[in-house]
């Protein structure tokens, strides 16, 4: 059975950092963190794959930093200069589906129905960005 436990969401304000955690076990392969703000789909923000090649969202990138520490089965998102638009529930995504490469869904917007059937998720950390 797969688990995902996210933690080291909160608030800060614009310009600030914050560093997600994502504690796995049950999975091995590409992992994401996602972001969904109210009333907008879940996007991909960054994947990291089993040989540590890493892909981010364009408007992220330079910003946030995703890595893994695989003695400890976690993965993390660390976030620099933060910004309002950054806010939303993130969540980290064990990417089982093989019908693209694992830096394909760095990018994107997904659908609820599409969710369950690309990876398993966890219950989400939530991150505010005050200007």
């Amino acid at each position: 059975q797969v688990r995902l436990v996210e933690s080291g969401g909160g608030s800060v304000q614009s310009g600030g950092s914050l560093k997600l955690s994502c504690g796995t076990s049950g999975y091995t392969g590409c992992m994401g963190w996602f972001r969904q703000a109210p009333g907008k789909e879940r996007e991909g923000v960054a994947t990291i794959d089993t040989d540590g090649s890493t892909a981010y969202r364009e408007s992220v990138q330079g910003r946030f930093t995703i890595s893994q520490d695989n003695a400890k089965n976690t993965t993390y998102l660390q976030m620099n200069s933060l910004k309002p638009e950054d806010t939303a529930m993130y969540y980290c995504a064990a990417l089982f589906s093989r019908s693209r490469q694992c830096a394909y869904w760095s990018g994107g917007f997904y659908l609820a129905p599409v969710l369950s059937r690309i990876a398993y998720w966890g219950q989400g950390t939530q991150v505010t960005v005050s200007s």
